[in-house]
Order: C-alpha cells, then structure tokens, then sequence
C-alpha cells in the first residue's frame, strides 16, 4: 500500500492511530499539566504565606516574651533602687545613725535580694553598714571617695555597678543612690543577682525553648540552668549576643535570628534590652520545633496535590476523547479542501470554538473557490507587471552605461582639458541618472514589498522645507531656473522620511521638466491641515494624461527631446507614499503655462510653537581650506572620495581605519574641521565607533555624517539616533557639497555664539 501524497485525505485507522497517539495525549498532558502547575503554584504560595505567618508569629511571641522579661527585671531593680532611696531621705549626721540603721535592717527584711547596704556621708567616708552575713559596723569612716560607684552616684544621683561573680559562684551587683544635696551622702546595696532566675525561669516558649539574660559585655548572669551562671559563663562568643550588642539600643529587633545557642542547637533568637541597665534578655526556641507546624502542612498540602492530580487526570483524558470527534472532522475536512476538493463543507455541530472553526474553514473554502477563478489572471498580470519592470529597468540602466563606456573612451583619446570638460560633464549627468534610477527601482520594491509603515511623529515644516532647498538650490541655478521656498513656521504631524521624500520627488520632476522660469514651494492652511504645493512653469500636463503619469514606468514626453528622464517612477513612488500616509497628491496644470502638485499633512496639536522660517538662500561656500578625515574600507571608495575633497580645495587625511587615520593626525597641526565615515568597516566596526574613537582620542567633538551603501530603514534609524546624517552610496557630488557646507557652516556659528558669550 502506498503512502498517502501531500493533500490527500489521511486513512481512518492512520488517523485515528495518530490522533490517539498524539493530540489525544497532548491534550490530556496539557490539561494536567495547567492543573498540576496551578497546583503547585498554589501549594508553594501557601507554604510560602504559611512560612511567613508563622514567623511572624513566633517573633511577636518571643518579643514580647523577651520584653516582659525585660520589664520585670528592670522593674526589680526599680524596686530595689525605690526601697533604698528611704534610707537617703534625710540630712546625715551622728543623730539620724540609729534611724538609717533601722531603715536598713528593714531593707535587708523586705527585699531578700540585697544582702548589704552602706551609708557614706557627702566626703566619701563610711558611716555605717549593715550585712547579712558579717557583723554590724559602724562610725569606721572608711574612705571611698575614689571609688567610681561613689564618684558616678553624686554625678548621676544613681549608680548601677557591672555584674561581678562573688567567689566564683553567685553573681552580684553594687546599687548606689545619692541623696537630693551632697551632704546627705550615698546609700549603696549589694544586690545578688541570682533572684532574677526566677524571672527567667518563670518564661515558657514551646516545649524545648529557653531564656537567659547577658550583661553588656556579654556573660552570663541569669539562665534556667543555675550552673552555666556559676560557671560565669561568657556568652559574647555567640552570634545573637554578638548583634544585639551592636545594634542600637533605640530600634527593637524586626525578625528573629536563625543561629546557634550556648548548647550548640539550632535556634531562632529574639532579644529585649533591660533598661537602665543595659542587660540583654534572649528568648530562643529551637528550629525544628518552631518549624513543626509548617512541615505538617507541607505534607497536608502534598497530599491534597497528589489527589488533585490523580482527579486531573482523569478529567483530562476524558475531555481530551470528546475533542477528537470534532478534530478528526477538521483534519479530514481540511485535507479534502487542502487537495482541490474546494466544495466540500466541514459539520461540526458542538456549539463552541470548533464548531466556530469548522465554519471559518468553510469560508475559507469558499473565498478560495471565487479567487480560484481568476488566480490565473492576477498571476498573468503580476508576470507581465514584473517583465516590464525589467525591461524598463534593462533598457534604461544599459543607456547610462553604454554612455559611460563611450566617454570613457573619448577621455583615452582626449589630450586637452578643452576636449575633457564636456565629457566629464556628461559622465556626472550618466552617474546621476543611474543613482537616480537605482534609488526609485529600490523605493517601489520595497513598496511592493509592504516593507514601509509610517512612523507618524510631530515635527516642523521649516525642517523639511530646508532639505529640499539644500538639495535643490544648486541644481536649479545650474540649470538657469529660479527656486524659492517660502517659509513656515507651522508644525505637521505625519512621517518625516515619507514627506521628505513625497517633496524631494515632486521638486526633481519639476527641476527635470521647467526648461525656463523657475520652482516655487510654499505651504497653505487649510482647516486643520496644511497643504504644501509645489509650482513650476514647466510645459503643463494635459487633462488625459493626469491620471496615468501616476502609474509605474509612464514618462510623459519632454518637449526638450530629452530622453534621460527616468523610469517613470517619481510619481508612483509618491503616489503610494501618499496612500501610506492616508493623504492624496492634488494636481493641477495648465498646457504651456505650467502644474501645481499639492500634498497635505495633519497641523500638529502643538503648532502654537515657534520654529524658525526657512532657509534663506545658501551662504557662501566654506569648504575650501578645511582640514577633513575620512575613514573608508574599500580603497577605491577612499580614492575617490578624497580626490573629489582635494580638488575643492580641502586638505585631506585618510584611512581605512580610525587607527589609520590617527596614526597621519599626528603629524598635523591640529584637530580636523569634519570626519566623513563609511558605515560598514572591515573586522565588525562600524563608522559610529570610528567617529567616536577619533573624538575621543583627539579630545574634540568634531562634526560629522556617514556615507553607506545600505539604504535599510534600521540603518538609517540608528545613524539618526546617534545624531548623524547620513547619505546613500553613490552620493551625489552636488549633495555632499551641500552637507559639507551645512556641517561646516553648523560648525562656525557654535563657535560664533560661544565667543560671544
């Protein structure tokens, strides 16, 4: 059995075997897929907000444990600090001895923590003392003047003295307390420090969680394990104690510390300080048992995700069998239509989008069945369109080149620049009808094509009113004929290249066809559009020809006999231009009198600004003398570029490289006025990076444009982009004359202005 050909319909079994083995498990894979990544997605989002909420709780619940820890072990010493400050309530002297006895023994009774209280009178020296474990004493007048408790009490009215462990074991604190003047003296307390491990001991966090209390250097004086204080512990080794005595004191901590504790374990730490004390109280609960409740929900959620999936399954296979009736019915009809069979309709009664499907792939074959009729015609026309494409285009490049291969011949046997001059001549005007006809071939291509879509910005008329005066001015008053602009200073919305080139068309045709008189451009409001007109007093078009000289490869005749008038391009080029740009060309003409072309564009919403009117007449010329770099890779391009600057009078550095032409700048006297650059150079470089490597190294920004053969869109974006003009090989010498003149001219009235100022 043979296989089945290119649009022939599929066998039943094959097909079925292959929508079954393929699309039926695409479908199904697809349907599972989405589910199970929806699934995921959702499980990982909530594990992810679990995560965070249980953090976030863990956090608040040990901050504020480690808070109230705080509060309370600041509130101790508060009370301690209030019930000594009975004992400094009155003047001292020898009478109130008995009395501040009695206060003291009462101290000692009511607050189990102290288990010393001295009394110093305002010089320092001891007047009594009362302990828990040794004998009274009294009126030893032991001096303590120096000591730093005595000295920062009466500075700061209260003293609170650094933890220190008494014989190794308990940890103490020295309290001091100056009366309200200095002759009323200081009361000092030892407070054993050991009762605040009931404070800690009293703070439950989870199961395994643990809280202890560090001073400012950082050991330990309070834990649920009495032995590691005994010890005297040193805890400033530990990360947690590490950060919290760098941070400040004045911001509370935003988030645990995941790190480890004094026992090695894995813990999430939170602190509060004790004020004014300056001790440090941690709370810290063990990582697995703070991260117990979100593993059991991980697992929850796997177990729900692997059901789900199971049910998606199912679900996708099943929906997957009830698409294939409907599929096979498309692909059976779309292989009998993709074969020729262009009457057969497609049913599909499902009432969704492959039912809307079916019906599309029915109007489809019935557009193909009426175009099919008359497909022949529209490619016979298409081939006879193309064939005169290139014999229009073979008969009038062959002419300029036959001439050029005959003035080429003259010039070998010419011996006098009498002889040479006229066939020069007719050599530039061969060379500027072959660029012109290449340029209008390359434009209705890419109009053909499609390849063109306007980029509609707002800009001013004056701008594109000065292009073509620079491009035109020259050549006219070469050819006798006057050529004003009149200036605007309106502003237009549309696409700035296309509407360069509509009027740059226009004017070439009128410069081309006016013999006397002259060319006239101007612009005229009409409403909220601007019309731009170009007027010449040429030989006039006559009514039945108005609508033809719009169509590709018409000349209307020259009364001049002048036979190097084109392709018959120009106007198609404009005429389609105009379409794009969804504007029309209005035309106008009387026989022997002359023709008014017009065009408009849309005046910009910002036309209320001003903008300076056209160009007055060209300046005088200001290339001669000038001192200009120009960077090309095809030596013969180089050649002939800098033979034409040199016979203008300009001195010339060249290179095929930016290393090149520096390398011959060193020996100059200066920096040049211009760099001229080819776009595409050898090894990958352009003429952007060779402009802006020449600048830098001479430390100038001098003027420059680009010179390509590549007429793409993108090139000339990006050469714009940068800030270049840019001109197409081959470049007319008359155009490169009026860029160096305005480039140059640019030049010298920057330099004008920053003199002045």
């Amino acid at each position: 059995m043979s296989p089945p050909t290119i649009g022939s319909p599929m066998p039943r079994r094959t097909l079925a075997a292959t929508l079954r083995g393929r699309l039926f498990l695409k479908y199904a894979a697809l349907f599972v897929g989405v589910v199970c990544a929806a699934l995921v997605a959702n499980g990982l989002l909530d594990t992810w907000a679990s995560f965070q909420e249980q953090n976030a709780l863990l956090i608040r619940l040990q901050s504020e444990q480690a808070r109230a820890a705080a509060t309370r072990i600041s509130l101790f010493i508060k009370d301690i600090e209030r019930q000594l400050a009975w004992a400094t309530q009155l003047p001292w002297n020898a009478d109130t001895l008995d009395q501040w006895r009695f206060d003291a023994v009462r101290l000692l009774r009511q607050v189990p923590a102290v288990t010393e209280v001295a009394q110093l009178d305002g010089a320092g020296r001891e007047q009594g003392r009362v302990s828990r474990f040794v004998k009274d004493a009294l009126g030893r007048r032991t001096d303590f003047s120096q000591d730093e408790f005595f000295i920062k009490a009466l500075a700061n009215k209260v003293y609170y003295g650094p933890v220190r462990f008494v014989g190794e074991s308990e940890p103490y604190m020295t309290l001091a307390l100056a009366g309200v003047r200095r002759d009323w003296g200081v009361s000092v307390a030892e407070v054993n420090l050991k009762y605040i491990w009931d404070v800690v001991s009293q703070i439950r966090v989870g199961v395994h969680g643990r809280a202890y209390v560090v001073d400012p250097e950082g050991r330990l004086i309070a834990h649920p394990e009495i032995s590691m204080v005994l010890r005297n512990t040193d805890a400033s080794r530990l990360r947690q104690v590490q950060a919290a005595r760098a941070e400040d004191s004045a911001t509370p901590p935003e988030q645990a510390l995941e790190t480890n504790d004094i026992e090695g374990r894995r813990v999430l730490s939170v602190h509060a300080r004790a004020e004014p004390l300056g001790w440090l109280v941690f709370v810290e609960l063990p990582v697995e048992e703070a991260y117990a409740p979100l593993y059991l929900s991980i697992q929850r959620s796997g177990v729900f995700i692997i059901l789900a999936l199971v049910l998606a399954t199912l679900a996708g296979l099943f929906l997957a069998r009830r698409m294939m009736i409907p599929i096979r019915a498309l692909r059976d009809g779309a292989a009998r239509i993709g074969s020729g069979d262009f009457a057969h309709r497609i049913v599909i009664r499902t009432g969704d989008e492959l039912e809307a499907l079916g019906s599309e792939f029915n109007s489809m074959a019935t557009r193909l069945q009426e175009s099919h009729a008359t497909l022949e015609s529209k490619i016979r026309d298409r081939t006879l369109a193309k064939s005169r494409l290139l014999a229009a285009a073979s008969h009038d490049l062959r002419q300029p080149l036959h001439a050029l291969g005959l003035f080429v011949a003259q010039l070998r046997t010419a011996s006098t620049p009498t002889e040479r001059s006229p066939i020069f001549e007719r050599i530039d005007t061969a060379i500027a009808t072959m660029n012109e006809l290449f340029n209008s071939l390359l434009d209705i291509s890419r109009l053909d094509a499609g390849a063109l879509a306007p980029n509609m910005t707002e800009f001013p008329i004056g701008e594109v009113l000065k292009r073509v005066h620079t491009t035109f001015a020259d050549s006219a008053r070469a050819a006798g004929l006057r050529f004003r602009i009149v200036a605007s200073s309106a502003w237009v919305r549309s696409d700035f290249v296309f509407l360069e080139q509509i009027l740059l068309n226009l004017v070439s045709n009128a410069v081309r066809y006016t013999a006397n008189g002259g060319i006239v451009v101007g612009c005229r409001r009409r409403g909220g559009q601007l019309r731009i007109e170009v007027w010449d007093t040429g030989p006039g078009i006559p009514e039945d020809q108005r609508k033809k000289i719009f169509g590709e490869f018409y000349r209307y005749g020259n009364p001049q006999g002048d036979q190097t008038v084109g392709l018959g391009l120009g106007l198609a080029i404009v005429d389609r231009l105009c379409g794009l740009l969804n504007q029309s060309v209005e035309l106008t003409s009387t026989v022997g009198r002359g023709s008014r072309f017009a065009v408009s564009a849309p005046i910009a919403a910002s036309q209320r600004r001003a903008v300076q009117a056209a160009p007055a007449p060209v300046p005088l010329d200001v290339v001669a003398g000038k001192l200009i770099a120009v960077v090309d890779d095809d030596r013969l391009a180089l050649d002939g570029m800098s033979g034409l600057l040199r016979s203008w009078g300009c001195r010339i550095i060249c290179g095929c490289s930016a290393a090149e032409v520096l390398a011959e700048l060193s020996g100059s006297d200066g920096p040049p006025d211009l760099i001229i650059s080819d776009f595409h150079l050898s090894e990958g470089k352009t003429g952007l990076e060779a402009i802006e490597q020449l600048r830098a190294t001479i430390h100038s920004p001098v003027p420059a444009f680009l010179v390509s053969a590549d007429v793409s869109p993108a090139l000339r974006d990006q050469a714009r982009a940068c800030g270049y003009h840019l001109l197409h090989k081959p470049v007319d010498p008359i155009s490169l004359r009026a860029m160096l003149n305005r480039t140059l001219r640019k030049r010298s009235d920057l330099a004008a202005r920053a003199s002045c100022l």
